[in-house]
């Protein structure tokens, strides 16, 4: 049966010899990557943005948030595809591409890393500050997650990450939905949101553009493939079963959007309120409903936005890690690299490369907790953090196009739609936010 992305399920060998791994039924019960990459795609952030749209202009953008759910599902599906229909992880494919693309990665790993080290810290004790608001400050509620999520992926294995990273997301699930339907939308306005149309204010486009672009996660989309294998999923045979479980992923990951988009939309466009870019508007969100319905339905609210922040902050602490690992592999540092096979059995995880990378995202970072964020940095950070999505979108468009793919596994039309379009829409959020920073200030 044709996939979404256009793409076929054959069970024979790339030579046409022989059988390939049988097929397996996909079925409802292997479900847990695609959860995972939810939970980590999913941050604040993302949930503020939409928040902020449907604030700003009600229901009119719903239409852009069911497309970056779609568009997401293309770039996640064609990285576990990759992993699946060759045997071999996503930087064996960046390196057959040539060192610039470990390059990219190498500055990508070590300054967004750094930076994303404390925005993720800052995330997870917001709401713990304002559920404890007497127990410590919000630098110390920060390091304390950081050492949580630390000591969680230091001493567990996949197995038990994604059993936790699932009830997280349980957690948000309700939290965000209970949410929806406590302020009653209109669902007639809502389903008229679902017609594309662009809202009359200046900057609409790229506002629309970004909306799309920021649906479930950056660098979590390549780090589908290896929470993929870590399931023990290394072959063809799983694909089906991948297929689902990533459209499981962006479903998820539509809801947690949608129900934020309700909200802003009859919470705060209705009555006109405005909120705070970032996470602090989610802060000023509480305050909003603990006024609006009762200080209970505030603190379900904090509780449902730290399982929102705390589940990025392991996610990539995890996910991040493995790609590290590989990449060092790539370098021939002595870390593991290979199949997929051995990703599922743990060996990356148990490895220098991969310790040394939780320690890089978690204890440096801490410096940001106590001052203002350095400027450059910060820069460099917005600017590595645009470009990533379209270099993993035309990577894949070049890797799943050529000879390095078995042709049975090869994009389809609509895959390859999916990606270009993917890749020019990231294109051109890259160059405005490159264009947008103050670079007479950096120099």
């Amino acid at each position: 049966m044709a996939d979404i992305t256009g793409d076929t399920s054959p069970t024979r060998t790339p030579d046409g010899t022989g059988t390939g791994p049988a097929p397996r039924r996909a079925s409802w019960r292997y479900i847990g990557p695609g959860i995972v990459v939810a939970a980590t795609g999913v941050g604040a952030g993302d949930l503020v943005a939409t928040l902020i749209a449907g604030s700003n202009f009600g229901y009119t953008l719903l239409w852009a948030a069911v497309i970056g759910c779609v568009v997401k599902i293309a770039l996640a599906e064609a990285a576990g595809r990759w992993h699946l229909a060759t045997g071999r992880t996503l930087f064996d494919g960046w390196a057959g591409l040539g060192r610039w693309t470990l390059a990219f990665f190498a500055v990508y790993a070590v300054v967004w890393g750094f930076v994303y080290g404390a925005a993720a810290m800052s995330s997870s004790a917001l709401p713990l500050q304002a559920l404890f608001p007497d127990v410590m400050g919000l630098e110390w509620w920060g390091i304390g997650c950081g050492l949580v999520g630390l000591a969680f992926v230091w001493f567990n294995r996949y197995a038990v990450f994604e059993k936790v990273m699932t009830v997280l997301v349980g957690v948000m699930f309700v939290v965000t939905v209970y949410l929806a339907v406590r302020v009653t939308p209109h669902l007639g306005d809502a389903f008229a949101g679902l017609l594309p149309v662009l809202p009359d204010e200046p900057g609409s486009v790229l506002n629309t553009l970004g909306l799309i672009g920021g649906v479930g996660g950056t660098i979590t989309l390549a780090a589908y493939g290896y929470w993929v294998n870590a399931k023990g999923w290394t072959d063809t045979g799983w694909m089906k079963v991948m297929r689902l479980d990533n459209r499981v992923a962006y479903a998820t990951t539509g809801i947690f959007v949608v129900a934020m988009l309700f909200v802003g939309a009859e919470l705060l466009h209705s009555a006109n309120v405005a909120i705070e870019t970032g996470d602090k508007g989610l802060i000023q969100l509480g305050d909003i409903l603990a006024a609006e319905y009762g200080p209970v339905t505030a603190k379900f609210f904090l509780i449902g936005f730290f399982a929102t922040s705390f589940t990025s902050l392991i996610g990539v602490w995890h996910g991040v890690s493995l790609m590290f690992a590989d990449f060092t592999a790539r370098l021939g540092r002595g870390a593991p690299g290979g199949t997929g096979a051995e990703v599922a059995a743990g060996t990356r995880e148990r490895s220098w490369a991969f310790r040394g990378y939780l320690l890089w995202l978690t204890f440096p970072p801490m410096v940001l907790l106590f001052q203002d964020q350095p400027f450059r940095l910060v820069i460099l950070y917005g600017v590595l953090g645009a470009a990533f999505l379209p270099f993993l979108a035309g990577t894949l468009l070049w890797l799943l196009n050529s000879s390095r793919t078995p042709r049975e596994w090869r994009n389809g039309p609509v895959s390859n739609t999916l990606l270009a379009a993917a890749g020019l829409l990231f294109l051109v959020l890259c160059v405005k936010q490159v264009w947008d920073q103050p670079w007479a200030d950096f120099f």
